[in-house]
This record gives C-alpha cells, sequence and structure tokens, in this order.
C-alpha cells in the first residue's frame, strides 16, 4: 500500500512538474512571440482606404476613384441577414469565443494530420477576430508562427474591442474579389444594390468569398459559386438563421449578376477627367483616392448626351465635306481572312454603331465587306459618295464614278449599317477636334462639357485647355466697351477701308471684311449681325485699346490683351470655358459667375468640406414650421461686372444676329436665342458661343495642330449646326421664355438699317434698346475716322456717333498679328 502510495505520489509530481513545464513553456512561447507584435490599439482609429464618388446634379453615379474600391459602412448599416450570412460561413461561435474558436482549431489540426502527404493545402481555423488580426496588422505567410501572432492578437482585440466593432472592421476591409473591398461595394460589384436591397441567396454568396474569391468568381467559375453559396446556406439553416425549406428553396436560384453599366450611371470620360483633375488640386492626390469624398458634381447627365451627341454629329458632318483619306489598315485577303481579321488591332474612336470590316472586293458600283464573324455584305458607291480623296488644304478630289477609286482588296475599314439589309454605308473617324460647353449663367454651374470626338482617342480637353483665337466671337466686348462709352445700338460709324501705318520698315496694317466689300454708314447693331471687321477696328480705336482690354480683362475673357487694335477682332488666345463664361455674365443682366463643376464635396463622415454656392441662408436648414412655411431669402452676392442696362442692349443686338446675321440658321427653332459667331484667319478656328435667357451654350471646332479647315468652313458654316442642334433638344419640351429687360432701359421703334425711329406702319421696324434721354431723335453724327469731333455723341442728339482721332502706329517693338488679312471673320 505504501509502494501504491509513493507511486501515486510521484506520477503527481511528475504530472505538476510537466504541466509547469508546459505552461512555463507556453508562457515562454507567449512572451517570445508577443515582442514586437503591432499595436492593436490603432485599430480604434481605423480609417479604411475608401472610394471617392462623384455623382452628377440628379445623383445618378459619374465615377469612382480609388486604389482599393471600398465604401465604409458603419455596423449600425450593415443589415443582419449580412452579418448572419458571413458569421455562419465563417465563424459560427464567433459571439461566444474569446478570439480564438478552439473547437475549430481542434477540427482543423485533425483534418490537417489527416492529409499529411497528399499534397493538400492545410486548412485553417481562424476566427473573424483572428482574419482582423491578420488583414490588418499581419503578413499572409502561410506559417504556424504567423497563427500564434495571429491568436494572440485576437486574445487583445476582443479584450479591447466588442464583438459589433470586430464585425465592423472585418466587413468593411475584407477582399471579396472583381477589385471590391468590403460588403457594401462588393454588392455594388456583383448585384448593382446597396446593402439593404440584397435578398438571402445574395447575402450568401458574398459570404461565400472570403475563401478564395477568385476561385468563386460567378462568370468563370459558375459552378464552384454556387456549390459554395449553397454550402454557406446550409450553414445558415443548422444555425437557426433561416429554415431548411427556405434554403432549399434558395439553392434552387441561379447566381445572376448584375452589371453595374446596368445601374443608375451616368458615364462622361470628358466631365469626369475635369472633376478628377480640380479634385486632386484642391484636396490632394490621397484624398482623391483613399479619401472617400462625395462629390456632388453639376452635370446635368441629359445635356451631357446630347452635348456629346450633337457635337460627334458635327464634327462627322464637317469631316465628311472634307472627303476620304485613308482605311484603318491591311489584312490579306483569301482563305482564312475572317481569323487574320480577328487579330486587327483594336480601333479606338469607333463610333458605337460602327463596325471593322475588311474589303473583299471593290469594282464597279459596290465594294464586297466581310466580318470577323465571317458574314459578309455590300458598301453601294451611293453610300460613300462622300468619299472623294482628300487633298491638301482640305480640298478634294473629283466625284467618285467606281468603289475602286476609293477602296482596294484587303483594306480594312469601318462601317455603318443602312436600313437596307446587308448594306452598309463607309465611315471614317474624324481627325478635327472641338468642344462644347453648356452652363447656367446664373450661378456657373457647368451643366455638359464635351472635350472631342472620343475621351479614348485623346483626353486633351478642347473646352478647358485647347488656347485658340476667338476671332469674331470677341467682338461684342468691343461692342459693350463702346456702350459704356457714349455710344447707342444706333450709332452709325463708317465701313469703308482702314489703313493702319505701323511705323518705318512695318508692312502696313489692311484688315477688310469676310465680304471683302465696303458698306458705309452703319449702325452698330448692323455691325454686329453682320459682323463687320472694319467698324468694330473703328469702335476699338476711337474709345481706346486700353478700354477694350480692360473689358477683357473684367469678363475674364484675357488676363492681360495687349494694346493691339488687331486684338479687337479676336487675334488673342483663350479657351471656350472662358469665352462662354463671358457670354453668360451678359445675359445674367452684368454679374460675375465662377464657372465650377463640382456644387459640393464632404468628406467620409459627411462634412461639407467645400460648397461652390457661400451664400449665407440660415433659413434653409430650418426645421420649425414657421420658417419652413416661407421661401427663404438667399442674397445675391455677385460681382456686378457690367450696368444691366448695358448688358441687356448687347443681348439684343446678339439676338439680331441670330434673327437677321451670321447665326441665322438658328432662327428656325423660334425662341428667344442670342449669340456671335468667330473665325480666325484663313479659318483656322470656328466658334459660336449663344444663349437662351437661362442656358449658355459654348461651341469651338479646329484642328489641334492650327491649320487651315478648308474654304467657307466659318463659324457659321461648322459651329452654328452643333449649337442650333443642341438647343434643339436641350429646349424640347420648355416654355419659350423671352430676354428679361431689366429696370432702366427703354423700348422704342427703330428702323435697323438707319437707327432712326421707324416710320409708322413699317413692318421691318424692330425695338431697339436705349437709356432713358440717349433715344435717336435724327441722323446724328458718323465715326469716320476724322478728328472733326472726339467727343462721344451727346444724348439725343442723333444716331450717335465721333469722329477718330489720327491713326497712330503702334508702338515701337510691337507687332499686330496679323500684320496683313482680316483679323477676325464670321
Amino acid at each position: 500500500m505504501r509502494r501504491l502510495t509513493r507511486i501515486l505520489l510521484t506520477l503527481t509530481a511528475i504530472v505538476l512538474f510537466l504541466g509547469v513545464l508546459g505552461l512555463g513553456g507556453v508562457l515562454a512561447a507567449f512572451w517570445h512571440f508577443s515582442r514586437g507584435l503591432p499595436e492593436f490599439q490603432q485599430l480604434a482609429e481605423y480609417e479604411p482606404p475608401i472610394t471617392t464618388r462623384v455623382h452628377a446634379g440628379d445623383g445618378r453615379l459619374i465615377a469612382e476613384y480609388a486604389r482599393e474600391r471600398r465604401l465604409f459602412m458603419p455596423i449600425e448599416a450593415i443589415p443582419q441577414i449580412v452579418i448572419d450570412a458571413f458569421v455562419s460561413a465563417e465563424d459560427k461561435r464567433f459571439f461566444s469565443h474569446a478570439g480564438v474558436d478552439f473547437l475549430g482549431v481542434a477540427r482543423a489540426l485533425v483534418a490537417n494530420l489527416q492529409s499529411i502527404g497528399q499534397n493538400r493545402r492545410p486548412e485553417g481555423a481562424s476566427s473573424i477576430t483572428q482574419q482582423v488580426a491578420k488583414n490588418f496588422l499581419l503578413s499572409n505567410e502561410l506559417s504556424y508562427e504567423r497563427k500564434i501572432k495571429e491568436a494572440i492578437l485576437a486574445f487583445r482585440i476582443e479584450r479591447a474591442f466588442t464583438k459589433e466593432k470586430i464585425l465592423e472592421l472585418y466587413l468593411n476591409e475584407i477582399y471579396l474579389g472583381a477589385g471590391a473591398y468590403g460588403v457594401a461595394a462588393a454588392a455594388l460589384n456583383y448585384y448593382g444594390k446597396s446593402l439593404d436591397e440584397l435578398e438571402i441567396d445574395e447575402a450568401a454568396y458574398l459570404a461565400a468569398l472570403p475563401k478564395a474569391p477568385n476561385n468563386y468568381h460567378p462568370v468563370r467559375f459558375p459552378k464552384a459559386a454556387k456549390t459554395r453559396r449553397d454550402y454557406v446556406l446550409e450553414r445558415m439553416a443548422e444555425d437557426g438563421v433561416i429554415t431548411m425549406a427556405q434554403a432549399v428553396e434558395l439553392q434552387q436560384r441561379p447566381i445572376r449578376i448584375r452589371d453595374r453599366r446596368d445601374s443608375q450611371v451616368a458615364r462622361s470620360d470628358w466631365f469626369a477627367e475635369e472633376v478628377r483633375r480640380e479634385i486632386a488640386a484642391r484636396f490632394g492626390e490621397r484624398a482623391l483616392y483613399d479619401g472617400g469624398l462625395s462629390v456632388r458634381a453639376t452635370m446635368n447627365p441629359r445635356l451631357q448626351e446630347i452635348g456629346e451627341r450633337t457635337l460627334r454629329r458635327g464634327l462627322l458632318a464637317y469631316d465628311r465635306r472634307h472627303g476620304w483619306r485613308k482605311p484603318l489598315g491591311q489584312v490579306e485577303t483569301g482563305p482564312g481572312w475572317a481569323e487574320r481579321l480577328q487579330k486587327f488591332p483594336p480601333v479606338p474612336g469607333l463610333d458605337p454603331g460602327w463596325r471593322i470590316a475588311l474589303v473583299l472586293t471593290a469594282e464597279g458600283a459596290a465594294a464586297t465587306i466581310g466580318f470577323a464573324d465571317g458574314a459578309q455584305g455590300r458598301i453601294p458607291l451611293a453610300d460613300m459618295a462622300w468619299a472623294r480623296t482628300w487633298k491638301p488644304d482640305q480640298e478634294l478630289g473629283p466625284p467618285l464614278k467606281s468603289v475602286g477609286e476609293a477602296l482596294a482588296p484587303g483594306d480594312v475599314v469601318a462601317v455603318e449599317a443602312t436600313d437596307r439589309p446587308g448594306q452598309f454605308a463607309l465611315r471614317q473617324i474624324p481627325d478635327i477636334g472641338g468642344g462644347l460647353v453648356a452652363l447656367d449663367p446664373h450661378t456657373g454651374r457647368i451643366l455638359a462639357l464635351v472635350g472631342g470626338w472620343d475621351f479614348q482617342v485623346s483626353q486633351f480637353n478642347r473646352a478647358t485647355q485647347a488656347q485658340r483665337q476667338p476671332g469674331s466671337a470677341f467682338k461684342p466686348f468691343v461692342y459693350v466697351a463702346a456702350l459704356e462709352n457714349g455710344f447707342t445700338p444706333s450709332s452709325l460709324v463708317l465701313d469703308a477701308p482702314f489703313v493702319l501705318d505701323q511705323g518705318p520698315d512695318k508692312a502696313k496694317w489692311k484688315p477688310g471684311n469676310y465680304s471683302g466689300e465696303f458698306y458705309g454708314p452703319s449702325t452698330l447693331r448692323l455691325g454686329i449681325e453682320k459682323s463687320r471687321n472694319l467698324m468694330t477696328v473703328r469702335l476699338a480705336q476711337s474709345i481706346g485699346m486700353d478700354k477694350v482690354a480692360d473689358y477683357a480683362r473684367r469678363f475674364g475673357i484675357y488676363d492681360a490683351l495687349p494694346e493691339q487694335l488687331s486684338m479687337s477682332l479676336g487675334a488673342g488666345e483663350t479657351t471656350l470655358l472662358r469665352l462662354t463664361t463671358a457670354y453668360a455674365e451678359l445675359v445674367n443682366g452684368g454679374k460675375r459667375i465662377s464657372p465650377t463643376l463640382i456644387d459640393r464635396v464632404q468628406d467620409r463622415k459627411g462634412r461639407t468640406i467645400f460648397r461652390h454656392d457661400e451664400r449665407p441662408c440660415p433659413k434653409c436648414q430650418a426645421r420649425d414650421g414657421a420658417a419652413a412655411d416661407s421661401e427663404p431669402e438667399v442674397p445675391d452676392t455677385r460681382e456686378t461686372v457690367l450696368d444691366p442696362a448695358t448688358a441687356y442692349q448687347m443681348v439684343s443686338m446678339l439676338q439680331g444676329v441670330v434673327e437677321r446675321g451670321t447665326g441665322v440658321r438658328i432662327r428656325e427653332l423660334r425662341r428667344p436665342l442670342a449669340g456671335k459667331t468667330g473665325t480666325s484667319n484663313e479659318f483656322f478656328d470656328t466658334w459660336f458661343i449663344g444663349f437662351s435667357p437661362d442656358l449658355v451654350v459654348g461651341v469651338f471646332v479646329g484642328f489641334d495642330t492650327p491649320r487651315t479647315m478648308g474654304d467657307k468652313e466659318s463659324g457659321s458654316a461648322v459651329a452654328v449646326p452643333i449649337f442650333r442642334d443642341f438647343m434643339a433638344e436641350a429646349l424640347a419640351e420648355k416654355p419659350v421664355i423671352p430676354f428679361r429687360v431689366p429696370p432702366g432701359v427703354r423700348l422704342v421703334r427703330i428702323d435697323p438699317a438707319s437707327g432712326l425711329p421707324a416710320e409708322p406702319g413699317q413692318r421691318s421696324a424692330i425695338l431697339e434698346a436705349f437709356r432713358p434721354g440717349s433715344e435717336p431723335r435724327g441722323r446724328g453724327d458718323v465715326l469716320d475716322g476724322s478728328d472733326d469731333d472726339g467727343d462721344a455723341p451727346a444724348a439725343g442728339s442723333g444716331t450717335g456717333g465721333i469722329g477718330l482721332a489720327p491713326l497712330r502706329p503702334l508702338p515701337s517693338g510691337s507687332q499686330s498679328s496679323p500684320t496683313t488679312g482680316t483679323g477676325g471673320l464670321y
């Protein structure tokens, strides 16, 4: 008995010793692996990289910018069914363990022992907390050392944070494939839905992804994806989240993925890129790609779509007027041509309705073409009659008599289906550039912005970046300066030859009208309507180029316009956006506006960090009933850049451009519209800037490397049709609103030819805008270049007009550009 007792005591001592030794080993291992572990307290200030999202004015998504595509969702905003699905799939005892699921560890250990020698990846048993430790604080190294560190950190995290906080970290950080980080981004990527719109089987599929998201891709591996999804549904049923009957029913559903393009997305690369640049410049690249900013842009998706479509149509129409340049490339015909065509490199810039085709035969009245799928069709001569040979200076070769004069077997071309089965029309990507901008003249909000034919071909934005000569589109600001300095719309200016001696050894400057003719004394209104260069130069010489330069700076067209007479004809360079903004300040009554692409920017916590409209409005956020019943009064803090009466006079004169002048093609819309054409020397640049009472639109067309667009390709021929087509759609079903007449303006019936009061019953009479007391009472002086009268006309003395001081040479060393020619044209 004593011997047995001694044996038991000895065994007990050995067990105790081994236990103490084991505990010591565990503590030593714990101490060893704890050294140098990351500080888990940083999780309390967790701010993950979040996607910056840009929304249009109507709330639709325009673009997203991120290094990791993630949308942060607080745990309170994550639906319970999503939480339950992930817990069932990843860690069923999450809410009961202290960081490590020991039962799961034992199960994984047994499974791994059984798989020794089978070349299988060891199973893990990481709890959600351990995954948080790994994802945030450790690497993806597959080793027992990392697993021990992971467990230690998990225990620490569980003591420091609530289960809900741990879930929030996990569900927002985890990668779920297809570029999506976190459950909110994954819901949008796979289903085009927000989390609260997910159905049970959709939540189960997302919960199936953490193990190996690329292996369960619903398109590449649909069978594996469904098997894994069904497993998660079964686990949810076992955990009592759903019934087994629900699980069986949901397992019958296929995985239906909804492409993000099917969601409410308003895509516009031109607009989005300008917003991206502004956000990066204002807040920095890190805030743009990691900051989770919410940007409300000013874009109107409907107007943006109209702008892109009408500009493309206008560029294509111009391009077709100037012939066929060359095919996209060549592919050998003969057996196997379809396979060879399939390998032809993608062609950027193709219109969505166009296809790539290979010319198989090209004889007589039709060409036979083939497509990459082996199908064939025909291009009749009638559908490529425009394809005459292109020649330098945008000239054309003779009319086509056979398709073989333009095409040859082996040519790869773009075609578009016609309404006749099996027949196609030849198409060509334009090499002309252009831009369009539409904005609200009262706020400066840019509603549409188009920078060229196709963003994928060239990211250069011709609406904001191209510095070009506006030609006669600048003239209204010379006339504004004249109206502010004693002239009226009825003042007479001589339209006659003008010669400026620029000094010794310099050529004389001899501007001329577009028509090459002279028209004698003409009213200011007629001068702007018909875009008379000689009248504009005389006006600028009379009032002084210093005043013209001041108004150009005041309206933001130029920062420092050289005080040379040629600049009065638009020889200086500016951008489409700057010039369009200046026109907006005419129609809004002379108020300064700042064009903007962005209404508001909020940070990841919803705090507004930028707002374009900074006007104070305390009652706008009122919650009490009394304040809410009355419309809040918002002060007008805009600076006045021009007297409202002068602004209206200019608007009225520009309306005449549409009614009787160079913009007459727009008159068919039968709406109050106004604007001005512009064409630079040798037809290098063509413009039209126009407006309705509440919408301003600018159009520019020209080659990126300036060169002639061809004879007669003026602003009225190229830019006006684009403006007309845009306005026809943009204003469709909108009420017809006349231009607003400000106080201090008197409307008088005038003979538009003479500027004198109209005869009773005169049918050609128009209403002209005058300041009270400046109405014409008889024929006045004519601004003719003489020095008889250097003063502005006295109010009411006649139609108005002053004499010119003797013409002065330009300052020494300066040059008038151009030294010859017309300067601005139409």
